[in-house]
Parts: structure tokens; C-alpha cells; sequence
């Protein structure tokens, strides 16, 4: 009987035991924390290196960024045929070569871009970075990088550009001719000036001394900076032959003794001070027989040349158009020794314009002797678009207009005496809106 109750007692005491040390285990704290460590360990490693990651995303994207932004403004800047080669040079200096593992770039030129409307240059640089601890949260990325998952990262840019300066001497090309040649021009100076020929350019024996020379086809040693394949320059003004009266000739153009006809009626001979004339719309050639004065004046001369004949004429706000037909001979030019001494008006329809021929004329527009027969001190825009013209003289501003001068003619030979010395750093007092060359870009996107 004592056994047993002996027995009894010692499951009693045995399990009364195990009951106190389920509650004091229960109520021991240490090293709880490690449970729950371990049950969020996996997420917040993979919060980390998310967060690590992304880090670096912004980190890169911010550096691709830097480089679409340098790489559209040099794109724009360049402007020609190899814009792309120079964008990818430009981001390959920052560090991120085309083609280089999963670089990326891309250069192009739309007609449109976001917040660009004309002369558009966009620059896409992407990037597939490999995914590290960021995959312990389920992220998978949305590419591939070494048949590995990867994040794609890309930073664009658009870039257009202004014109960084202005030509003095713009050669069209429309005939396909060579636009600018000079053969061994030891004399010649265009200090100042920039030249533009939408065809090609060649000077051998001297680049001219003018600051920039472009050429849309090659530029063969004009100027002290020379570029090829450049973009064309656009004739603005063309436009102005709307400005031109009606033919009030009734088809009777008197020419000079030597040409054609008896001498030339009284109308047609220049002398002295003339006036305020508005717009005079004159028949046939047309003669100085003395120093003439003639300001204010849009002078037309139909189907026939201005023989300064060794006098000055001389003119304020003046404007002298030659307009007319391409039958006969006539001559659509000024000749004879002598000076023009022209400021071209600063405002209304022919702002900015001393001589302007009527595009309409190709026939009868050719000069052999620019700047020398007769001597030109002009200030404005002379216009020939179809003439093949020879600069044999010096071009110097007008005794009463601005530092000024812009030439445009279908091509021009520059012999070794040419020059134009005032280039055109009053222009815009002058009225005249230049002919505008090289690219400048700038960000707008």
C-alpha cells in the first residue's frame, strides 16, 4: 500500500514538474527575436537589394540621361550627313559605346520630335542591367542580359539648333555649277565673311581668309574653318520679286549707241539730285552723265543695264531692281567705271536690298567685274540668283549706310583682288535679314 502511494505521488509530482516548465519555458523571451528574423529574413533582403538596386537604376539613368542630352546637342550642332557618327561619339565619351554589351544608342533626325516642330534631333540611349537580389521579391525585370533576367533603362533627348552666323556670300548652284572657285588668290580677303555654296567649293593656292567656309557637296580649301556636306541654304529671297511692278515699258527698251538704236533719249540719262521718287519703273538703259544723288528710291529698270559710265551714283534708301524678258540681248547688270555708292532702305518691302535681279532672268545676268567696274561701296543685299559673277574688286560699305553685305548669285569666281572688308556686323540695323549658316543646338526635350 505505501508503494503505491509512493508511485502515485511521483506521477503527481512528475507532471505538476512538466506543467512548470511548459509555463516557464513559456514565459522565457530569449531568443524569440531569432524566429521572427528568420520568418521575414527573405523579404527584407530582397527590400534591401531592391532598394539597392534601384538606387543604381537612378544612379545609371541619370548618367544615360547626361549622355542623350550632349549627344543631341553635338547630332544638332553637327547638321549634316554624319550628325548620327557624332551623337554615338559624343555618348561613347561618356561611357556608354553603341554596341558595347547591352548598350544602346540611337540618333536620329524626324521631322518632329516632342517639343521640337523642324530640324529635330533625338538621342535614345538603353541599357539592360542584370537583376541581382531584387529577384528575392519576385521581381523577373523586362529583359534579358546574358540569358540572365534584366531591367531595362533608357533616357532620351531632342535636340534642335539655331544659326550660329551669317554668309556674306551665298551661291546658290541651281545651275549645278561649281558655287565658289578661286585659283591662287594670294590677295583676296574676306576677313569677316562667311561663305555658303550649295554645290561645292574649290580654292586652291589660298583659302580667302574668311572665317567659315561651307559647302553642301565637298569644300575644297575655302575658308579658315572648311565643312562638307553641309545642309542647303535656302534662297529667302526670292520672295521679294512680288515686290516688283508691272512693265509700263510697252514693250520700247532704247539702248545704248554701240548696241542698238540712236543714242539714248534724255529720260534715260542720269545728272545731278534726284529726290524722293517712291517706286520709278524706267525703260531700257540707263545712263550716269554726271555724279548722281538718287535716294529714297525703288529704281526698276526693264531690259537694260545701269552704265555708271566712270560717275558715283549715290543713294540712300535706294534699291535698284533689274527686271525685264530673257529675249534679245539685254543686259540685266550694272557696267561702266565708276562707283555705286548704295545704302539699301531699313525698312518696308525692300528692307535690307540694294541691287536685286529679277529671278525671273536667267539670260543677260552674268558680271565679269564685280567691285571693280563699277567700284562698290554698298551696304544690303545684292541679289543675282542666275548670274555667274566674277569678284574682281573691293566691296566696302556706302558713305551713309551700316557695315553690311550679303552677295547671292547662282556661282562666283574670286580672282586674287577680291574682297569684301566690312563682313556684316551691322545687319541688323541695316534691315537686312541675312542668309544664316552653321548650327548651334540646343536642348528642348
Amino acid at each position: 500500500m505505501m508503494w503505491r502511494t509512493y508511485r502515485v505521488k511521483r506521477l503527481i509530482d512528475s507532471v505538476f514538474g512538466l506543467r512548470s516548465g511548459l509555463r516557464a519555458f513559456a514565459a522565457n523571451e530569449h531568443g524569440g527575436s531569432i524566429i521572427v528574423i528568420g520568418l521575414t529574413l527573405p523579404a527584407l533582403v530582397g527590400a534591401l537589394g531592391l532598394a539597392a538596386e534601384v538606387g543604381y537604376w537612378r544612379q545609371h539613368h541619370r548618367d544615360m540621361q547626361n549622355a542623350a542630352d550632349a549627344a543631341a546637342i553635338a547630332a544638332a550642332t553637327n547638321g549634316t550627313a554624319s550628325y548620327a557618327a557624332e551623337g554615338k561619339a559624343v555618348a561613347a565619351q561618356y561611357g556608354l559605346p553603341d554596341g558595347t554589351g547591352q548598350i544602346k544608342v540611337t540618333v536620329t533626325n524626324p521631322p518632329t520630335a516632342a517639343g521640337c516642330t523642324k530640324n529635330c534631333f533625338q538621342v535614345t540611349v538603353s541599357d539592360n542591367v542584370p537583376l541581382l537580389l531584387s529577384q528575392v521579391v519576385g521581381f523577373k525585370g523586362d529583359a534579358k542580359a546574358n540569358g540572365q533576367p534584366a531591367s531595362t533603362i533608357s533616357a532620351v533627348s531632342v535636340a534642335t539648333y539655331t544659326n550660329a552666323y551669317a554668309y556674306c556670300i551665298l551661291a546658290l548652284g541651281s545651275s549645278g555649277k561649281q558655287g565658289i572657285t578661286s585659283n591662287g588668290a594670294p590677295n583676296t580677303n574676306l576677313n569677316g565673311c562667311n561663305t555658303m555654296s550649295n554645290t561645292s567649293s574649290t580654292c586652291n593656292g589660298h583659302n580667302l581668309n574668311a572665317n567659315v567656309g561651307d559647302a553642301h557637296g565637298t569644300n575644297n580649301g575655302c575658308g579658315n574653318t572648311q565643312r562638307s556636306n553641309v545642309a542647303t541654304a535656302t534662297d529667302t529671297f526670292a520672295k521679294d520679286a512680288a515686290n516688283i511692278p508691272n512693265n509700263t515699258c510697252t514693250g520700247k527698251y532704247p539702248q545704248e549707241p554701240g548696241k542698238s538704236g540712236p543714242p539714248l533719249p534724255k529720260s534715260n540719262l542720269w545728272n545731278g539730285n534726284y529726290g524722293s521718287a517712291g517706286v520709278k519703273v524706267v525703260c531700257g538703259d540707263q545712263q550716269l552723265t554726271g555724279n548722281t544723288s538718287l535716294n529714297d528710291t525703288v529704281l526698276v529698270i526693264e531690259n537694260g543695264v545701269l552704265d555708271t559710265n566712270g560717275f558715283t551714283l549715290q543713294g540712300s534708301n535706294l534699291t535698284i531692281v533689274f527686271s525685264g524678258t530673257n529675249g534679245g540681248n539685254y543686259q540685266h547688270i550694272p557696267t561702266g567705271g565708276g562707283t555705286l555708292d548704295i545704302a539699301a532702305p531699313t525698312t518696308g518691302d525692300w528692307s535690307g536690298v540694294a541691287m536685286f535681279q529679277d529671278p525671273a532672268l536667267t539670260n543677260g545676268v552674268d558680271m565679269s567685274a564685280a567691285g571693280n567696274t563699277p567700284t562698290w561701296n554698298i551696304s544690303g543685299l545684292v541679289y543675282m540668283p542666275h548670274a555667274s559673277v566674277t569678284l574682281s574688286g573691293a566691296v566696302s560699305k556706302s558713305g551713309t549706310g551700316q557695315s553690311c553685305f550679303e552677295f547671292v548669285v547662282d556661282n562666283i569666281t574670286i580672282n586674287g583682288t577680291g574682297s569684301i572688308f566690312q563682313g556684316d556686323t551691322q545687319c541688323g540695323v541695316a534691315g537686312l535679314d541675312q542668309t544664316k549658316g552653321g548650327n548651334r543646338g540646343m536642348l528642348v526635350n
